[in-house]
């Protein structure tokens, strides 16, 4: 009698075993599936933005040194950091940045991590790459205010430390505007992220859970996919902001403020969502707070598709996947 008990215990014990097993793999192949469809949308973030296999260490170095640097503002508090601080996944978290006379701006400032990936920069394209880009700011009189690209060389001249530096990446007498931002680009060069969604897509079926899964389903099945797809998710287009229905907010007319040509009236380059659960607030103005909310309104606004308030939920969930794990806490 005693050997029949423990024959049929251990019969059980093997049909749960069996059971459980079976509940995993079936949760792995719905995982599995999803990842099948999402391949050919998507793509993990390179080891390398274009242009930096031509950068040097002390060129790093020195363009982390002036990315930090507040001489290079006309009231001498005010850096790159100050809008685009790398402990805060490359943002300020406001929806417009000050400039240094304590006016916000009309854009929301964009993260600075991965943007070497996108095919223009700034909201409205006005520049080719990070090079370009670096001396902006400096010069532009509503956000850092130097009046000038010579102002700005003088005064980084007059830092002792700074010429040894620009010796030692670009050779004496280097100290110019243009090695200013070249030297600034090739930092922000380093500034790329990986997240577990690079993991997910690289074969890790654990690496997500099946409510971020399940908000990658409704990513690509409500058609998020048209302007969001590659590395990026984003940064590789250019896109109407108010596609079928108009924005809250028409101001501000896009791209149209640098060509003047009628079709390019409130059109922006489409962001990247590349750590979008950390970069908030939303829009070109900053407009949105919640990601949800953000989500809710893009679905109707761009494509006509209605999102409910749990679809958005998992759809932010996925979102917060691509997190990238430096700014990640246990």
């Amino acid at each position: 009698m005693k050997r029949i008990l423990l024959l049929s215990m251990s019969t059980l014990l093997v049909a749960l075993l069996m059971q459980c097993s079976g509940e995993a793999k079936e949760d792995l192949s719905y995982q599995e599936g999803v990842l099948t469809k999402a391949k050919p949308m998507f793509a993990t973030i390179p080891e390398q933005m274009p242009g930096s296999e031509n950068d040097t260490q002390a060129r790093i170095d020195l363009g982390k040194k002036l990315y930090f640097e507040t001489a290079l503002s006309n009231t001498g508090d005010m850096s790159c950091n100050t809008c685009h601080d790398l402990k805060l996944a490359g943002v300020d978290n406001k929806p417009t940045s000050e400039g240094t006379n304590g006016i916000p701006g009309p854009r929301n400032s964009p993260t600075v991590f991965n943007a070497g990936f996108h095919f223009v920069q700034f909201w409205d394209g006005r520049v080719a790459d990070l090079n370009e880009q670096a001396g902006g700011p400096i010069l532009n009189p509503a956000e850092m205010a130097i009046p000038d690209s010579a102002t700005a060389v003088n005064k980084i001249k007059a830092i002792a430390d700074y010429e040894p530096m620009f010796a030692a990446a670009f050779g004496d007498n280097s100290t110019n505007f243009e090695n200013i931002t070249e030297a600034m680009a090739a930092f922000e060069r380093t500034l790329l992220t990986h997240d577990r969604f690079d993991d997910y897509l690289n074969g890790d079926l654990k690496a997500l859970t099946k409510t971020e899964v399940e908000g990658l389903e409704l990513f690509m099945n409500k058609a998020c996919i048209t302007c969001h797809m590659g590395s990026m998710l984003g940064g590789n287009m250019y896109q109407k902001n108010g596609l079928v229905k108009p924005y809250k907010n028409l101001t501000d007319k896009g791209r149209f403020d640098v060509t003047g040509l009628e079709q390019d009236k409130f059109m922006f380059k489409v962001p990247a969502l590349r750590n979008i659960a950390l970069t908030g607030p939303y829009m070109h103005d900053g407009g949105m707070s919640s990601l949800d909310e953000t989500i809710i309104m893009m679905g109707d606004m761009q494509l006509m598709q209605q999102i409910s308030p749990e679809e958005a939920s998992k759809i932010t969930a996925f979102l917060t996947s691509m997190n990238g794990k430096q700014f990640v806490t246990n």
